[in-house]
């Protein structure tokens, strides 16, 4: 099966089986859209605007094969709790966000991490998958110095310890510490390119988007290099609708035509 994108005056196909949605996750105010943002164009902003629920996408053509990555960026307040596990259900891999100045943001990270397991459980044992979940918990906001910290680094390190599709890293989104580290260790858990990292391939922009195609010209304007990728402008979130219907197909494909439950929403 393959997915088409429009971006610009070119078509894009991306095959399902290389597409991905990445889930950030975290309490308010600890910067999960800033590290989204570095991720994305490498900008930081001072200013702070509540998120609601953010969605953007990013297509790759890593070594002639095309990749999607969908990255959704929740709101802190997680004023609709279905739409959170929803978010948990649909996702391939995880950041959660603490501010290692807030304890109380580090023990919303432990609540989401516990979540997680529990639904992707109730979908594992839907499908009769070995699923595996990639997932980086972040500790942001190492820039503020030890005497703001409310979070020692070896109880963080705890929530990590013993699972190898886990990790944990100090980063700052402000000062752009750690966040190329972060997420080239996330996209190894996953057994993604390690070039979907953002300082790993050359960033282009929708204007050049015919550059995905395999033309020569194209990989001459490229430089030799053999990764690029480009954020799309126009993505719109998948509806709920749209995502039900994913993950029933999921458990009706995975988990056999015996049954036709899946696991509840509420």
């Amino acid at each position: 099966m393959m997915k088409t994108l429009s971006s610009g005056n070119c078509t894009l196909s991306v095959p399902a089986k290389n597409s991905y949605r990445m889930v950030v996750l975290g309490a308010s105010r600890v910067g999960k859209s800033s590290i989204v943002s570095r991720f994305l164009n490498g900008r930081f902003d001072d200013q702070y605007t509540p998120t609601i629920e953010d969605f953007h996408r990013k297509v790759y053509n890593i070594r002639g094969d095309m990749y999607q990555l969908d990255i959704l960026d929740t709101s802190g307040n997680h004023p609709f709790p279905a739409m959170r596990r929803l978010s948990i259900l649909t996702g391939d891999v995880f950041i959660l966000v603490f501010s290692l100045d807030n304890r109380e943001s580090f023990d919303e990270v432990k609540r989401l991490q516990k979540q997680i397991l529990e639904v992707k459980s109730c979908l594992k044992n839907k499908t009769k998958e070995a699923a595996e979940l990639p997932m980086v918990i972040c500790g942001n906001k190492n820039d503020h110095g030890e005497l703001c910290r409310q979070v020692p680094a070896t109880e963080a390190e705890l929530l990590v310890s013993g699972d190898e599709n886990c990790a944990y890293f100090e980063v700052s989104a402000k000062k752009n510490t750690n966040v190329d580290e972060m997420f080239y260790v996330l996209f190894s858990m996953a057994k993604l390119p390690h070039e979907m990292s953002p300082a790993l391939h050359r960033k282009i922009s929708v204007q050049y988007g015919d550059a995905f195609h395999p033309r020569p010209f194209c990989m001459r304007r490229v430089k030799d290099m053999d990764a690029y990728g480009m954020v799309s402008p126009f993505a719109r979130r998948p509806s709920v609708n749209s995502d039900l219907k994913y993950i029933k197909a999921k458990v009706l494909r995975e988990g056999q035509a015996r049954e036709r439950d899946k696991c509840t929403i509420q």
